[in-house]
């Protein structure tokens, strides 16, 4: 079959971004053909996959969401595909893979009237509307939490839901070499060994919470604050929370990295995942630290956040956020070495017995079901 695949933007390091490469391998790997649409591609080129140049053209996000929209649904029309499958929400979907949250939750939960009455939020309602109110299409989601919002806000029925597991690389998953490889990083990055390492990993540094998390190193005290040392890693501009770190005087314990891909050493280096995200539909980063047998510290909002609580391997910071709550929860899993221990076991242990590594396997297996199933 023909799959076209859509994505307004690919960038190599971000989660939908490797979900999505990873689901369009599977699917050409079983003897499909894939295109893709996207308006920016930045990374390597994956081998055999045609990849089309969506115009640019709008002065805002969501008008150029629209643009692409409409040259694509018209360039399919002289150029038509088996499958239709959309990393975005947009209109006219055979499948649709949910990595985010119901924005019709945050717009009548969290935002104003005269938010709703912009053109933004509009084109946003619209598009999402035209996604779950489409009776035909397939919505492969992560968490039953995505499933109970969009059935509340859209009706869809819930035969039309497909839960996937997580899908992590297996070179994340701790094993007999972990150790030397965090003494290696530790070695060439200059981190003696009795320095606690938190370590936040992905990009949006807002949404992420990255503002949160610097508070909260600040609050420790000054004979813990000096044995930590902060790693952020992600795609974004760290020049505001750099700012933000040197006001709140910690700016020496703070390092931040661009998206790369020796996420596993970081991981295996670290004593401690943060994650104080305001808005997660997942967060596949949360599983990555799991199966490294790293401790979790993570807003309950994140949609992995469960896995966490189900591996007890971390503390969950409930809503409605409190940053005195991450602020203690920080302060008692690095005072406490026997707790990090505990969760870094029980981590391990997690990694190695639940299935987190088979989400493009699932998804694929239900992209080229026949339309008829």
């Amino acid at each position: 079959m023909k799959l076209a695949f859509c994505l307004y933007k690919y960038f190599p390091y971000g989660g939908l971004q490797r979900d999505f490469l990873q689901i369009a391998k599977e699917c050409q790997k079983r003897g499909h053909e894939i295109i893709i649409y996207t308006m920016t591609w930045q990374g390597d080129k994956p081998d055999g996959m045609k990849i089309v140049i969506v115009p640019r053209k709008g002065f805002t996000n969501h008008g150029r969401n629209t643009n692409y929209s409409k040259w694509m649904q018209q360039h399919l029309i002289n150029h038509p595909v088996d499958r239709i499958i959309g990393f975005n929400k947009m209109p006219n979907l055979d499948i649709y893979y949910a990595a985010d949250t119901c924005f019709a939750k945050k717009v009548f939960t969290e935002k104003s009237y005269l938010y709703r009455i912009t053109n933004r939020c509009r084109h946003y309602l619209a598009f999402e509307k035209s996604v779950f109110t489409n009776q035909h299409t397939k919505f492969l989601v992560l968490t039953q939490t995505q499933i109970d919002d969009f059935t509340h806000y859209y009706h869809t029925p819930k035969q039309q839901f497909f839960m996937l597991p997580p899908g992590i690389a297996k070179n994340r998953q701790y094993n007999e070499n972990s150790l030397l490889r965090r003494q290696q990083f530790r070695q060439k990055n200059g981190i003696e060994d009795h320095i606690l390492v938190i370590t936040q990993i992905g990009s949006d540094f807002k949404r992420k919470g990255v503002d949160r998390s610097l508070t909260a190193i600040a609050n420790l005290p000054e004979s813990l604050k000096h044995k930590v040392l902060y790693l952020v890693v992600g795609q974004d501009n760290p020049n505001k929370y750099l700012q933000l770190a040197k006001k709140l005087g910690i700016e020496n314990r703070v390092r931040f990295y661009s998206g790369r891909d020796d996420i596993p050493d970081f991981l295996f280096s670290s004593d401690l995942l943060i994650h104080p995200a305001r808005q997660e539909a997942a967060g596949i980063v949360l599983i990555e630290a799991l199966a490294a047998g790293v401790p979790v510290i993570v807003t309950s909002v994140s949609g992995y956040a469960f896995h966490v609580q189900q591996a007890n391997a971390g503390q969950l910071i409930k809503a409605p956020y409190e940053q005195n709550e991450l602020n203690l929860a920080l302060l008692e899993a690095l005072a406490n070495q026997r707790k990090r221990l505990q969760w870094h076991q029980n981590a391990i242990n997690y990694g190695q017995t639940q299935d987190l590594y088979h989400l493009a396997e699932k998804a694929a297996d239900i992209i080229l079901e026949s339309k008829n199933d």
